[in-house]
């Protein structure tokens, strides 16, 4: 379904399945009964995602969605508005960021890492056209939570990260 055909998306909802599990110390995460593991991850399922993210209807979904799947599990949820719109009273919040430039090259070493043909230049442009769609669309605009700690990561390394939110998660819930 083309990501603006909001009537053809909204059809699908209903049809949708999310749940949240863990296997081998990992949590998965399964559409329609599905593990799709990285595939989620691909530019084009990025772009994708910013599109249709923008449909109130998907919107709404969502956030029933990632609440229930909260309260049903202890999760840490990545996303561009978990902090504000789906989660907005979480123990933790951190608004991680970084540079466009350093996570266009993360995003490409990681793609070039999985097989595919992709050029950093179009990485690049993706991100920030997805950054801006992203941050000025009407429904749930990217923000960081008022309460939010702020992490900017652009130049840690990934265990320098963890690192990193460990101590914000251990100062926040032990403090």
């Amino acid at each position: 379904v083309d990501p603006k055909d909001s009537e053809g998306v909204g059809a699908l909802l209903p049809k949708l399945s999310i749940e949240v599990k863990y296997e081998n110390g990992a949590q998965v995460v399964y559409l329609n009964g599905v593990n799709h593991g990285d595939a989620i991850r691909t530019p084009e399922m990025s772009m994708y995602a910013s599109a249709v993210s923008a449909i109130p209807e998907v919107r709404a979904f969502l956030l029933d969605t990632q609440r229930d799947i909260a309260k049903k599990n202890s999760v840490i949820m990545d996303g561009r508005d978990i902090g504000t719109v789906i989660l907005p009273d979480a123990e933790v919040k951190i608004f991680m960021t970084a540079s466009a430039e350093c996570r266009a090259t993360r995003r490409y070493k990681e793609l070039l890492d999985r097989g595919a043909d992709v050029k950093y230049e179009d990485v690049l442009r993706e991100m920030n056209e997805r950054d801006h769609n992203d941050s000025t669309r009407d429904v749930a605009p990217t923000a960081a939570a008022a309460d939010a700690v702020l992490l900017d990561n652009s130049d840690m390394s990934f265990e320098e990260s963890v690192e990193a939110v460990i101590a914000i998660v251990d100062a926040k819930t032990k403090g």
